[in-house]
């Protein structure tokens, strides 16, 4: 494994890959990733996910496929199961106010100046819900092995994502709006006794990662509660 921050590895083949988009944070910082504790408040992520579970009908999410140079988005649910809502404004306006307010760390961190988003992504997960290994701005390839042998990008508008979780993790289950299982994992990151890097977050915290195959993740699938997630895709220039 290759060391890339102070207190996370990756995988050297995933390390060694030639990508589009090559941005990572600093090595010299203690995570490769960024964790914003309270982002939101507890009281704001209740009134959203209160919302989506209680007043709003979701779509069911699709996934992003390259077929012959022609990116076209199609329902999956082998590949993911969760729903997409969309917020009124009202219920996005301290969003959007804590992220003006945290623009420059997260910039900071990553060496990059943030240019366009994609809109506010509200991702339900009940029960049974998941989504499999993927990097969020490319495809993986695979051998007729299933092994992995590269990444195609579908995405290169796509340089950070940041995820606001609405809801707590709870070990022992959820019930209401917590969750039990559904952890994000990073498949290719690893810490220093080579467990994979996962998270069990609660409602408030943000975590914000590059979007580029080396932070390739899977949401485990939820065995019970309510996962809420707000999810975006930012352009970039990188410095």
């Amino acid at each position: 494994m290759r060391q890339i921050s102070n207190y996370v590895y990756c995988d050297d083949f995933i390390a060694e890959l030639r990508y589009e988009t090559r941005l990572m944070a600093n090595p010299y910082y203690d995570y490769p990733y960024l964790i914003i504790e309270n982002f939101l408040s507890a009281e704001a992520c209740a009134e959203i996910a209160a919302y989506t579970h209680d007043k709003s009908e979701g779509e069911r999410a699709k996934v992003k496929k390259n077929f012959h140079g022609v990116v076209v988005p199609e329902l999956e649910e082998d590949i993911r199961k969760t729903a997409i809502h969309e917020l009124p404004d009202i219920l996005l306006e301290g969003y959007k106010l804590s992220f003006a307010y945290y623009q420059k760390q997260i910039e900071d961190y990553f060496s990059v100046a943030l240019t366009t988003a994609t809109e506010v992504q509200a991702l339900e997960y009940t029960r049974g819900g998941f989504y499999i290994k993927h990097a969020d701005d490319s495809n993986e390839l695979v051998n007729s092995e299933g092994e992995t042998v590269g990444f195609a990008q579908v995405a290169p508008e796509r340089k950070i994502t940041t995820v606001l979780f609405a809801t707590s993790h709870r070990d022992n289950g959820g019930d209401g709006l917590q969750f039990g299982g559904g952890e994000l994992v990073f498949n290719y990151l690893f810490d220093a006794e080579s467990r994979p890097v996962r998270f069990r977050p609660k409602a408030g915290d943000m975590v914000i990662f590059p979007s580029n195959p080396i932070y390739s993740h899977e949401v485990l699938p939820v065995s019970d509660g309510y996962r809420l997630t707000l999810v975006q895709w930012h352009d970039a220039i990188i410095s």
